[in-house]
């Protein structure tokens, strides 16, 4: 029996002494092949090493590229108080920065609490700039700006945005270009639809160099347009009057009740269209006054458009005497209208007595002109009419009352 004791003791010798420290070795974390405190590592390999590791290992391996960063931060600072700087140790500060907290994000994600470390790498993260407040602006900041990590990092970004959004500048500017050409060779879309079209093509291009662009240098753009699809309602909401101003604008613009130029009378403003937007009509009066009107009161009113068609009919009312030769009137109104130029033969003018008013005879006089020279055939007629009324000794006669005074004895 005391032989077999020995023989169980020795064995358990032979098993905590040989075997468990070989198992130990087997499950110890390799540091070497986790590459602790290299500052080439890339991110998205630490994230590859760091993916099956538990919430204790993880603790283990951050802690390891803590004390690896302790490190470089102390040389840093020895450099600093002896007047000196190294841009090449602030730059492997800077990376072994970025994946500490790429540990550290891991470790929370698996149930740890990196909250101690985490605030050891905010106080170190600007080391190289608290020391020695008298050095210059440049000195203090040249090292972040020639970081690949700092300003070079962040350069090469803007550069890549600006590059990007010039190649989508002059790309929508090329579709412009031929949306326009095609838009004029086509008779079937008018003036505002053109306008509409060429405008709406370069800002599409645009807005999707802006998204490309954005993507290129890093920001999620996914994300951005889900959270603009979560506030749709929010933001619908708040622009009811605008998306309301919009509708009718696309409305005003597919069945076209007027065009760049026309005289029309919207919603008690009367004078020609400039243009045309997804929100606002512009009205331009004839004493020289800019109107916008919002597109939906537009769309909502009865719309007079004086420009629509090709002809166009004067009318105008004279009234004479009663004791004034109406024949002879009417043929001076007819030869006036006879010897203008601008008057048109087909439709032929009409003149003809209208009525018998309180202080005057009345006669309609209707001539068709083009739509273009309406005001001036208008202005010219009743020029002429009066001159050739007074030649003739034939009056206007204002309003008049007679008052007849009755006496009683």
């Amino acid at each position: 029996m005391r032989n077999l004791s020995v023989l169980i003791q020795g064995l358990l010798s032979l098993i905590f002494v040989g075997i468990f420290p070989l198992l130990a070795d087997e499950l110890a974390i390799d540091y070497e092949k986790m590459r602790i405190g290299d500052p080439s590592l890339e991110e998205g390999q630490l994230k590859l090493m760091l993916n099956p590791m538990t919430r204790d290992e993880l603790d283990e391996i951050s802690h390891a590229w803590r004390n690896s960063l302790k490190e470089t931060v102390q040389k840093i600072s020895d450099l600093s108080l002896e007047e000196k700087k190294s841009p090449e140790l602030i730059e492997v500060k800077v990376k072994q920065l970025a994946l500490l907290r790429t540990v550290l994000a891991e470790l929370k994600k698996k149930g740890g609490d990196p909250s101690d470390l985490k605030i050891y790498a905010d106080a170190v993260s600007g080391t190289e700039f608290t020391v020695n407040e008298n050095r210059s602006f440049w000195t203090r900041y040249s090292s972040w700006i020639y970081s690949k990590e700092g300003g070079v990092k962040w350069g090469i970004q803007l550069l890549k945005f600006a590059v990007i959004m010039l190649i989508f500048w002059a790309l929508a500017a090329f579709v412009r270009r031929i949306v326009r050409r095609a838009a004029e060779k086509s008779n079937r879309f008018s003036e505002l639809l053109e306008q509409f079209m060429i405008k709406i093509s370069f800002r599409a291009i645009l807005l999707v160099g802006l998204l490309v662009a954005l993507a290129t240098v890093g920001i999620n753009v996914a994300a951005l347009l889900t959270v603009i699809g979560g506030a749709s309602f929010i933001i619908a909401f708040a622009l009811q009057d605008t998306l309301s101003n919009f509708a009718a604008g696309v409305m005003l613009l597919i069945y076209r009740p007027f065009d760049v130029g026309d005289s029309v009378e919207v919603d008690g403003v009367i004078g020609t269209i400039g243009q045309v937007s997804l929100v606002s009509t512009t009205i331009k009066t004839f004493d020289n006054k800019v109107v916008l009107v919002p597109n939906k009161n537009v769309w909502g009113q009865i719309i007079t458009n004086s420009s629509s068609s090709t002809e166009r009919r004067v009318d105008m009312i004279f009234g004479i005497g009663y004791d004034d030769d109406y024949e002879k009137a009417k043929q001076i109104l007819e030869q006036i209208l006879s010897e203008h130029e601008l008057v048109l033969d087909e439709p032929q003018p009409v003149i003809q007595m209208h009525e018998l008013a309180d202080s005057s005879v009345n006669f309609i006089c209707r001539p068709w002109v083009k739509t273009e020279d309406y005001r001036q055939v208008h202005g010219d007629i009743l020029k002429r009419a009066k001159s050739e009324f007074d030649q003739a000794g034939i009056s206007f006669p204002y309003p008049q009352q007679d008052v007849h005074i009755h006496q009683v004895n």
